[in-house]
């Protein structure tokens, strides 16, 4: 390896088919918009924004070795990641990921990551065979983990010797997916990256606002816990106490990978050695860009 990695983001990388029109729309709508297809999936989202704050990702996922599949890792490579870590699957797709957008926000999404599910534990071999680490010397870095895993592979993660020592972040993927990271609340080196309403579902509650759901899933368990709400106040509970902030007023013209982008834009900042309050400023300030089409 020529150099390592400042990161490693662990979950799906696949195709993102976005469709996006300036019409409301619900159920049964039929409206003219723009169709994109770009390289997508929460683990690429973070390393591409990780990407423009100049960090290096490894990527640690599972891809085809299908025409997608040399496109989209051609693509990751492109972009500046390290790809040499990636799972490549002789009989399973490329994963793809759909969703349409209105201008009341998303309207519908499927997520299909089974060639990810399928590959299980595979996609984690560089970490115990010495490439990365091992069970008696685990990896020590920055681990970006999305809840696209399966329930069963997220558990034994939770308890697992290779990510024992690493600063891990955490975040679900979808609220379809929240539930699936409540083992995760025990871990002491464990960072979740949750919006209001995955909150709720982790908790089994409604709260009122982030900083509300922040303080009760620290209460739980969680060593730290950041909250999103839209366009309300996010919230940062953890052994710095709880603190909040409100993000930019912006025009939304996209939703799809906000979430995403403020992950990787507060573990960036942080790794950069800002302080609580400025990186969880500095998070909400690169998600509002994103979401207001000023960053690609």
């Amino acid at each position: 390896m020529a150099h390592a990695p400042d990161i490693l983001c662990i979950g799906s990388v696949l195709w993102d088919i976005i469709g996006r029109a300036p019409a409301v729309m619900r159920v049964g709508s039929d409206v003219p918009g723009r169709i994109t297809r770009l390289p997508g999936g929460v683990a690429m989202n973070i390393a591409m924004t990780l990407r423009r704050f100049g960090l290096t990702p490894a990527l640690l996922t599972a891809i085809g070795r299908d025409a997608e599949g040399d496109e989209l890792m051609q693509a990751a490579e492109r972009f500046g990641m390290m790809t040499g870590f990636v799972y490549r699957s002789d009989d399973l797709p490329t994963d793809t990921y759909m969703a349409v957008e209105g201008a009341n926000g998303l309207i519908s999404a499927i997520a299909d990551a089974h060639s990810l599910e399928a590959a299980g534990a595979k996609i984690l071999a560089p970490l115990e065979d010495g490439r990365l680490g091992s069970a008696n010397a685990p990896f020590e870095g920055l681990i970006a983990l999305d809840g696209n895993l399966t329930e069963a592979l997220l558990a034994d993660i939770a308890k697992s010797p290779l990510f024992a020592a690493a600063d891990l972040r955490i975040a679900p993927a979808s609220p379809g997916k929240a539930e699936r990271l409540t083992p995760m609340l025990g871990m002491t080196g464990a960072t979740l990256y949750v919006n209001l309403e995955e909150a709720g579902l982790l908790a089994q509650a409604r709260f009122g606002d982030a900083a509300e759901a922040a303080r009760a899933l620290h209460g739980r368990g969680a060593a730290r816990v950041l909250v999103t709400d839209g366009g309300r106040a996010a919230a940062d509970c953890g052994p710095h106490g709880l603190i909040e902030a409100m993000p930019p007023e912006v025009l939304v013209t996209r939703v799809t990978g906000a979430g995403d982008t403020f992950m990787a834009a507060h573990i960036a900042a942080e790794r950069g050695g800002a302080e609580p309050h400025a990186a969880l400023n500095n998070a909400l300030t690169s998600a509002a860009n994103y979401v207001s089409g000023d960053v690609e």
